[in-house]
């Protein structure tokens, strides 16, 4: 098995930072921000969607969220091994290109499996250009600059969540194939400017190709968790359908596991998964993801379909929340050097916590948007600002420059699994009520089950405040 390096010599052996750090942040926030815009305007849009495909039902349109997610999931640790192989532009620019032509094809779907097809091919562009993106920034960044530079980047996911669910409101008015079509623009300048302005570093040709069949495996097996929750209020908890389907995914993640531990180029690097702080951060953003993934669903299903709000109302309703995102993120620095990245997202994910427990307790049939859903809204936008951001930034910190693309994938696989999670969980747990109290009834099971994932993420950020204070002591 290949073996990896943590120590700090790393970061001294490693090339001094290139030129052109502004221009390839502009170039590489552009693509950013139009896969993460990507996330808020589909859930805004489902409805829409559910209602143009007619016979569809949500559990099988959640395809286009969970199928999106699961094979983003899968594919970005190879992308990331990949894009350390071939080069980071070459990487990010093939990833960019594949993205905005399945945004193209998205927008052309005659049907759900057309759609879900399309979305699946989004997914592989995306998990190319995301690691790479992270990359890129940091390969044009000076050291001292890197963990600004890993705030910058995670901001712009939050500028995107802030203006997505308005953007999507507005754009599902005039139809929703517009919220795909809407990439294609960004997606075309991003790049023309990235063939010119990205740095032309060298990747490491040497280095094995990333393992295809362990992807396989991890798509198989995330997969099938996903059939399981998702049917099981249909089938049956019991059933064996169910059951056969989660005892198959423990199947394939142990095989999974087994085939990384003794590949060359594994899925996930194991030993990766052995320094403390690496480790805790990627749990906590696995489960706090699968929360945030819950809440973002039940907003909006609970906005348009008890509350009767358009699309257009809904995304204004709910970009207060993400809006603070970015502020939050960019103004956290002080209380991260204050509490440390554990303590800080501690602190996030109780906020968040908070926010969807109001929601629980205070929100009823009537529309009350003041007083019932915003300040559920703000609180959840506040946790996510505490909380996301110092996640990556700790994840970043635990990692070599040698391993920044393939660890930055590994960050965002965790969470692009806890999004499959978050969405199969609430649909299972919101069935099909029918009338307005069954509905708040479903809907108070749902956000109880968000706090409850939200309260799992908290324990994990308190091992992560653990891990760093033992690090501290031994002087790693």
């Amino acid at each position: 098995m290949q073996k990896v390096g943590y120590s700090n010599s790393l970061a001294e052996q490693s090339p001094p930072a290139p030129r052109g750090g502004r221009a390839v942040l502009f170039v590489v926030a552009a693509a950013v921000f139009v896969s993460n815009l990507d996330l808020f305007v589909v859930n805004v849009a489902l409805p829409a969607m559910n209602e143009h495909f007619g016979a569809s039902t949500l559990a099988s349109l959640s395809w286009v969220l969970n199928g999106y997610a699961i094979v983003f999931a899968a594919l970005l640790v190879p992308a990331g091994r990949l894009a350390d192989r071939i080069g980071h532009r070459t990487a990010f620019l093939g990833g960019l290109a594949l993205f905005t032509t399945a945004s193209a094809l998205c927008a052309l779907a005659p049907g759900v499996a057309w759609l879900v097809a399309a979305r699946l091919l989004q997914a592989v562009g995306a998990a190319l250009l995301m690691p790479s993106s992270l990359a890129l920034l940091l390969d044009s960044t000076r050291p001292e600059r890197r963990p600004a530079a890993v705030r910058a980047w995670a901001s712009i996911g939050g500028v995107a969540a802030g203006l997505g669910p308005v953007a999507g409101g507005l754009l599902v008015e005039l139809d929703w194939r517009w919220v795909f079509l809407v990439n294609l623009p960004v997606g075309l300048a991003a790049l023309v400017a990235g063939a010119r302005v990205l740095p032309r570093l060298a990747g490491r040709a040497a280095e094995p190709l990333p393992d295809v069949v362990g992807a396989a495996l991890l798509t198989a097996a995330v997969a099938l968790l996903a059939v399981g929750l998702v049917k099981s209020g249909e089938w049956g908890w019991g059933s064996a359908r169910v059951t056969g389907a989660l005892a198959a995914a423990l199947a394939l993640t142990a095989w999974f596991l087994l085939r990384s531990a003794r590949h060359p180029a594994p899925v996930v690097e194991l030993p990766l998964l052995r320094v403390p702080t690496f480790a805790a951060a990627n749990a906590t953003a696995l489960l706090f993801t699968a929360a945030f993934a819950g809440m973002l669903l039940t907003s909006v299903l609970w906005c348009q379909d008890v509350w009767g709000y358009s699309a257009l109302r809904t995304g204004l309703a709910l970009a207060p929340g993400p809006l603070l995102v970015p502020p939050v993120t960019l103004a956290s620095g002080p209380l991260v050097r204050r509490l440390g990245h554990g303590g800080l997202s501690v602190l996030g994910t109780l906020v968040f916590a908070a926010g969807i427990g109001w929601w629980a307790v205070a929100i009823g049939t009537t529309p009350g948007y003041v007083g019932e859903l915003l300040p559920g809204m703000l609180l959840t936008g506040l946790g996510v600002g505490l909380t996301v951001p110092t996640l990556i930034g700790a994840a970043a910190a635990a990692l070599p420059p040698a391993r920044f693309a393939t660890g930055s994938a590994v960050t965002t696989m965790a969470r692009q699994i806890g999004a499959v999670v978050g969405v199969a969980v609430v649909i299972s747990v919101l069935g099909t009520p029918v009338g307005a109290q069954a509905a708040l009834d479903a809907f108070r099971r749902g956000w109880l089950a968000v706090v409850a994932a939200t309260l799992l993420a908290t324990g994990a950020a308190a091992l992560l405040a653990l891990a760093q204070r033992r690090a501290a002591r031994a002087g790693v």
